[in-house]
């Protein structure tokens, strides 16, 4: 018989995430972020011209022997992350030049199928104190389906509303984490030194997830991804190793209020009922004998009593019709045909978004 565990919704849990995610059921979650540890390889401090201590990457989690350790520890947490993973789901991993690129192939060993690279191009960037390379001003965070065939969601519309709707680009202008976003410990130091900021995970969590998904985040910190998830009405689990951090996290998300809304996204045309022409036909929305015609009114039909269209000796569907009229392949007909509305030519579209299915 099979044993059902439930999955710790909500929760953060203390400790290292491979053997966590082993506990979790397959094919559970919709989404995961991931923030691993970016293998720096720094050899001593990093000071200023000044000759004052830079605040970095410095702590034992992102010390490794070498390249072999760490791309065994990625495909470690990568093949749990897998496991988990819903077939329609999909994960986001954010690094530097320093593991990125690693990160990329492995993911692709395991199955993966890369979606996007997106760049998240730094406002207020750490300068290159040496002066002997290139400002790194930027991070990638790689998105990936579960595999190739994978019907994942993206809420392409959300994400052109978010940006004046226009077509979300994958380079994303967003300020470091700083200001009050910034947890401190008692001494004013930063308390984590890559916490990402809440904007970075707006945008990653409103694009790839909806309401009541379940998001893993196996590398929590500071539970960035927790409170987004939660102002979002999504679920969370999160897993963090550091007891400090693991701390700051759970207290964190006791503070974070659910947006006012219900956390949901603007749906995209594929996301809305399905609704047959005919059925505007018999509820009267649209009568039969009404003519149709396209924007610049080159070519016309008329409306049939089963929701068929008649132009001379071509009868069809709104589709088939508009696609043999144009010598195409094919043609979304609920835009291409308009019909007169108070002198003004309405698309079929506007009818239909005005009426969805009862």
């Amino acid at each position: 018989m099979e044993i059902v565990r439930e999955l710790p919704l909500d929760q953060v849990l203390l400790g290292d995430c491979v053997p966590l995610m082993d506990m979790l059921p397959p094919a559970s979650v919709h989404c995961v972020f991931a923030d691993p540890p970016y293998n720096l390889q720094l050899r001593g401090e990093l000071r200023r011209p000044d000759d004052s201590l830079v605040d970095g990457v410095d702590e034992d989690w992102d010390r490794f022997t070498d390249f072999a350790a760490y791309d065994r520890f990625t495909r470690e947490w990568l093949t749990a992350c897998r496991r988990v993973m819903r077939k329609d789901g999909t994960i986001w991993v954010i690094g530097s030049y320093h593991n990125i690129f690693r990160i990329g192939a492995i993911l692709q060993d395991l199955g993966f199928w890369i979606l996007n690279d997106v760049v998240w191009r730094k406002a207020n960037p750490m300068p290159n104190f040496r002066g002997r390379r290139f400002t790194n001003a930027h991070e990638t965070m790689i998105w990936a389906a579960r595999d190739r065939d994978s019907r994942y969601k993206f809420n392409y519309q959300a994400m052109k509303s978010l940006n004046d709707d226009v077509q979300m680009r994958s380079d994303w202008f967003i300020p470091l984490c700083t200001g009050d976003e910034r947890l401190r410990n008692q001494h004013g130091l930063k308390l984590h030194p890559t916490q990402k900021p809440e904007a970075l995970l707006h945008r990653v969590l409103l694009a790839s997830t909806s309401p009541g998904d379940i998001v893993l985040d196996p590398f929590l910190g500071t539970g960035t991804t927790a409170s987004v998830a939660k102002r979002l009405h999504r679920h969370f689990i999160g897993i963090e190793r550091h007891p400090a951090y693991a701390e700051a996290a759970i207290g964190r998300v006791r503070r974070t209020k659910p947006g006012v809304g219900a956390g949901e996204s603007t749906p995209t045309r594929r996301d809305m009922p399905r609704v047959p022409f005919g059925s505007l036909v018999e509820r009267g929305l649209i009568a039969e004998g009404t003519k149709l015609f396209d924007k610049q009114r080159r070519v016309a039909a008329i409306v049939a009593a089963d929701g068929s269209l008649v132009s001379g000796d071509i009868r069809g569907s709104i589709h088939k019709v508009g696609a043999t009229l144009q010598n195409a392949p094919s043609c979304n007909g609920w835009t291409f045909w308009h019909f007169e509305r108070g002198g003004v030519a309405t698309a079929l579209d506007v009818l239909r978004s005005e009426n969805p299915a009862p």
